[in-house]
């Protein structure tokens, strides 16, 4: 079976590789354009098109500015791909690209859809306080996220997963499901399973309100809150160090019963956090255990 791979960050690196590893037989590769990184700006391949090439891929890498077009999707054809597959590419294909290959395109979406469809599944099931999440692979519909599911699978979410713990953990799943669909079109034997759209709920992405954290709130959520940003963008506050106010980030944290001494521990609405791993601004990620060793707890108060 011709697949043609669509893909951009680290989460869709990760299954390419997978695909290559199970001798899927992968005729392009289409990503998004190279793009300024980091302080320095310097212009730097997606993670997929690095990962290709690490991989030694001897297929097309192709990199439009628009993949919708008329000129890629004619380009498109001479793959005679016939399946799509698409994981976190980042834009929304036309209906005539979809209609490209003999089998449609599927998505790798990490939510059990119809729940959590949107930008942001990973992180705003962490805020919510979910137990659990998982994988669907759906048939790529122009409504968002809403196709046939041609399987999911469940997975556990542990209590102090953070949103990169849990997005490696489904990284690895959808792997597989998306190896498990494409051996049933294979065989000829995909199942659709239409979506209640009546039980959707919708995942908006994150947004810079999303990353205050607010004491006032109970110290649960405030927890949920740390884990689903951490460790990007992460979650802060603004405190006091010496009488200078400065941002604080935290990207680990505990619920306990009450204030514990020789550590930050912050009353809250219900329950006192304690913070676990932070980032001063202007100083390097650390354990609180090692920051208090420079700067005691008594010089720190909470804005």
């Amino acid at each position: 079976m011709k697949v043609v791979y669509f893909g951009t960050p680290e989460f869709a690196a990760e299954i390419l590789e997978v695909l290559v590893k199970a001798k899927v037989e992968i005729v392009a590769i289409v990503t998004k354009p190279d793009a300024p990184q980091g302080r320095s700006l310097k212009i730097t391949p997606p993670p997929v098109a690095l990962r290709a090439k690490a991989l030694d891929l001897s297929v097309p890498i192709l990199q439009p500015e628009k993949c919708s077009t008329p000129e890629m999707i004619e380009a498109l054809k001479h793959y005679h791909a016939d399946l799509f597959v698409v994981v976190a590419y980042g834009e929304i294909l036309s209906q005539h690209l979809i209609d490209v290959p003999k089998f449609g395109a599927v998505n790798v979406h990490p939510s059990l859809l119809p729940l959590y469809r949107g930008a942001a599944p990973i992180q705003r099931a962490l805020l919510n306080g979910e137990k659990e999440t998982g994988v669907s692979i759906i048939r790529l519909v122009r409504k968002m996220d809403a196709g046939d599911v041609l399987y999911e699978e469940k997975i556990e979410i542990l209590p102090e997963m953070d949103a990169g713990e849990l997005e490696s953990a489904l990284c690895k799943l959808g792997a597989k499901c998306l190896l498990k669909v494409i051996d049933d079109f294979e065989r000829g034997t995909p199942t659709f399973t239409p979506q209640d759209s009546a039980k959707a709920t919708f995942a908006d992405k994150i947004t810079a309100s999303d990353c205050h954290l607010d004491f006032t709130k109970p110290a649960k959520m405030l927890q949920n809150q740390i884990r689903a940003l951490s460790p990007s963008p992460g979650a802060w506050c603004h405190v006091m160090v010496r009488n200078e106010k400065k941002r604080l980030k935290v990207y680990r944290a505990e619920v306990v019963a009450d204030q514990e001494k020789n550590c930050l521990t912050v009353p809250c609405q219900q329950g006192f956090l304690k913070l676990k791993t932070i980032q001063l601004e202007g100083k390097p990620k650390m354990s609180c255990d090692e920051f208090l060793k420079g700067i005691p707890a008594s010089q720190i108060s909470f804005c």
